[in-house]
């Protein structure tokens, strides 16, 4: 029996020109600060946070039918990605506009894991939740924060889409990689 377990999450992932855009962004960072933690997951808006899961020998584990499921009864829904936000004094990120679409995606989904598979965020449950696309975190230096955030404080972003499916990603013991996505209505 396979009782080796893996690290997940589960995210939205923006279309893959934004997604260029976004890893544009996080490669300044790596280059102008130093910062080259975020470049080691896609650009995406967490909703369930890392946590620890047995690997599993079949292609469609517990997890990945739960996920099946529960995406198969959502609609797709709008994002909006509008400039820039912090969380002092080592994240900075695209800020994601908090539509109540969003909000009771994350808090279904949250509710959904915990419920069947026993999948519960403790950090999660005592902050609200706040939808970001990070671009430069961890290793930013409290100095380099102070001089990136000069910078792209400012700056205007703004793009608009609908996310269509849900995203597990794993981590493969040095970054994160795409497990399998779960298309919002059963398109995917």
């Amino acid at each position: 029996m396979n009782t080796e377990t893996s690290l997940f999450f589960v995210a939205l992932l923006p279309p893959l020109d934004i997604q260029d855009y976004a890893t544009q962004i996080k490669q300044y960072f790596a280059t102008q600060y130093h910062s080259r933690a975020a470049l080691k997951s896609p650009p995406h808006i967490t909703l369930q946070p890392p946590f620890r899961w047995l690997n599993a020998n079949t292609p469609a584990s517990a997890l990945e039918e739960c996920l099946q499921e529960f995406a198969r009864d959502r609609a797709s829904i709008p994002i909006t990605l509008n400039g820039f936000a912090a969380f002092p004094p080592r994240v900075i990120y695209i800020d994601v506009v908090r539509s109540a679409e969003l909000l009771a995606l994350q808090a279904d989904l949250m509710a959904q894991l915990a419920a069947k598979l026993g999948i519960v965020d403790r950090v999660s449950k005592t902050r609200p939740f706040a939808p970001h696309m990070t671009v430069g975190f961890k290793d930013l230096t409290r100095q380099n924060f102070r001089l990136a955030w000069q910078e792209f404080q400012p700056r205007q972003l703004y793009f608009e889409f609908t996310a269509s499916c849900l995203t597990l990603l794993r981590h493969d013991g040095k970054k994160w990689q795409i497990q399998s996505e779960f298309g919002f209505g059963g398109n995917g």
